[in-house]
């Protein structure tokens, strides 16, 4: 008497698209890697970010003219 459980349902963050959490979605939480790769380069475009202040400002004496 075993009872399934019901997977896990989860929107991809790129597309809005359900996405099933396990083993038949390999790039979850993206629904494709196609979502996964668009997430990637908004990141490194610095279009999304970690909230918080920076750790290093030019006024911390790290600029180009010292190196």
């Amino acid at each position: 008497m075993s009872q399934q459980r019901t997977p896990t349902i989860v929107q991809c963050p790129t597309c809005q698209a359900d996405v099933v959490w396990g083993d038949v979605s390999p790039y979850r939480p993206f629904c494709s890697k196609r979502c996964q790769l668009i997430d990637l380069g908004e990141w490194a475009a610095e279009e999304k970010a970690i909230p918080g202040a920076p750790d290093m400002s030019d006024s911390d004496g790290w600029s180009e003219d010292n190196a």
